[in-house]
């Protein structure tokens, strides 16, 4: 039996305050909208895919997990006391232990891409292996999981479009599902890069994993001057504008530039920051997110 501990905070405070706890001893510490399901309930986000500005709400309500044994007052007293602040009245109630694991990983099934290929957590039994592509991959620090509509949309370009035997560069690779499915899909020389060292060494795993070779650098591992015939970039639409000529100069002659990160109401404007280098071109739209497909001629 945990314990958890509940207390209100508001927003200035809340971040501090979470690391303070941490510090202190508690097992984790989450922060939640004190308003929450009412009609004061504020909406905090950012444009998808990427962060928001502000991490608590203006009124916040930190849940701390503690262990069974912990001494609250004490854990209470050293994290506010770092901050300057009076303890407040909080409130505490009991929580059953659980196989946290096995919890987790419950909320991730195969996700199905098309009817071959297949996105399979690696606790799950992958079946018919004989029938379909199974793509080992679990949820981690790097993005691309098959969950997102934009990495569906690039893979699902990848099974349908992409000619065999290609050379391809997945550009901001993170998971490196893309590369990895390239792959297995029968492309040629297939290279990811990344500008996260930890997304680097999670596509190198995660392609060791699926029996894949397929090469990761860092964007100084490039070689200058390359070319590839398959160029795809999964990013968020600010990026891939200040992009265009670097990754329209990647695809070979005859070569296809696949975008995706791309909001629908986006379409216009991508398309628009790349006609001066490569005509592209709305190839498929999923839940209010868009890939755009260009060839270079």
């Amino acid at each position: 039996m945990w314990t958890e501990v509940l207390i209100s905070i508001d927003e200035a405070h809340a971040e501090d305050l979470s690391d303070a706890l941490m510090e202190a001893g508690a097992l984790s510490v989450s922060v939640e909208d004190e308003n929450a399901d009412t009609d004061a309930e504020v909406p905090l986000y950012g444009e998808p895919g990427m962060e928001p500005t502000t991490h608590a709400w203006q009124q916040s309500r930190l849940v701390v997990l503690v262990e069974p044994e912990a001494d609250i007052e004490d854990m209470l007293a050293v994290a506010f006391d770092a901050l300057d602040l009076p303890v407040p009245a909080y409130i505490t109630r009991k929580v059953e232990a659980q196989d946290w694991v096995r919890l987790t990983q419950s909320q991730f099934e195969p996700i199905e891409i098309t009817r071959n290929l297949w996105i399979v957590p690696t606790w799950h039994n992958a079946e018919d292996e004989a029938e379909r592509i199974n793509l080992r991959l679990d949820p981690g620090l790097a993005f691309g999981t098959g969950s997102h509509p934009t990495t569906r949309l690039c893979l699902q370009w990848l099974a349908a479009e992409m000619p065999k035997g290609v050379t391809v560069l997945d550009y901001g690779c993170g998971s490196g599902i893309l590369a990895i499915a390239a792959k297995k899909l029968g492309a040629g020389d297939v290279i990811g890069t990344d500008i996260d060292p930890q997304a680097v060494q999670s596509a190198i795993d995660n392609a060791s994993a699926n029996d894949t070779q397929a090469r990761f650098v860092l964007p100084d591992g490039m070689v200058s001057g390359s070319t590839y015939q398959v160029v795809v970039a999964n990013i968020l639409s600010n990026p891939l504008k200040l992009l265009a000529p670097a990754l329209v100069n990647y695809v070979a002659e005859g070569g296809h530039l696949v975008l995706s990160g791309i909001l629908e109401r986006q379409t216009e404007e991508l398309i628009e920051a790349y006609s001066p280098y490569m005509k592209m071109a709305l190839w498929r739209a999923d839940d209010g997110w868009i890939a755009l497909v260009g060839q270079k001629v």
